[in-house]
């Protein structure tokens, strides 16, 4: 269990922060960029809970937020050794199966695409779809992470499924009310 009894440690001060083993590093490092985006996305997925009706799709992204922190102090841990243990979390392959199960079960019960989707409808899609684009966003700064410092594979393969649930989850969402919005190339010339 964290206990956290003091919001503000002056440490970070001086524009560096703490990884889990200790070890100090720049804000501006592009391990922490990665780490800042899982957190923006965290916070965007739980403005999407609020807006989606739907309790499975909000069970999901529940799940889906607790993870995103396991996944935060899973890229705040240093090291090669990527399993995980009592004391280290890691993002693990029955993470990734799950969200896949998921996307295969809501993907299901809709007609195949027949042109590009747009960000819209039901608030709840429009809500996660810009969730999604922050996951992919999150996976882009993942992935500049990894060039520098080892990451934890599975975690990069997280994200890149996460993004696909996302835009599935938005889909299944419209597909229960407003439908799909869908790009009409160049309908505006």
């Amino acid at each position: 269990m964290v206990k956290l009894n003091k919001i503000y440690t002056r440490t970070g001060d001086h524009g560096e922060t703490g990884l889990v083993d200790g070890s100090r590093v720049a804000k501006s490092a592009p391990r922490m960029a990665a780490i800042g985006d899982v957190d923006e996305l965290n916070s965007l997925i739980g403005v999407a809970r609020t807006h989606v009706r739907q309790a499975d799709f909000a069970a999901m992204l529940n799940r889906i937020q607790n993870e995103l922190f396991d996944l935060g102090a899973d890229l705040a841990t240093p090291g090669t050794d990527f399993a995980p243990d009592e004391m280290t979390l890691r993002i693990v392959p029955s993470q990734i199966t799950r969200l896949e199960d998921e996307i295969d079960e809501m993907n299901a019960a809709m007609p195949p695409l027949s042109s590009f989707v747009l960000p819209a409808g039901e608030p709840g899609a429009a809500h996660v779809h810009v969730a999604r684009a922050v996951a992919r966003r999150a996976e882009r700064s993942a992935v500049a992470a990894a060039m520098g410092a080892s990451l934890n594979p599975l975690a990069l393969t997280y994200l890149n499924r996460l993004s696909d649930h996302l835009f599935v989850m938005a889909r299944a969402i419209n597909a229960q009310g407003a439908g799909d919005v869908l790009w009409q190339p160049g309908a505006t010339r």
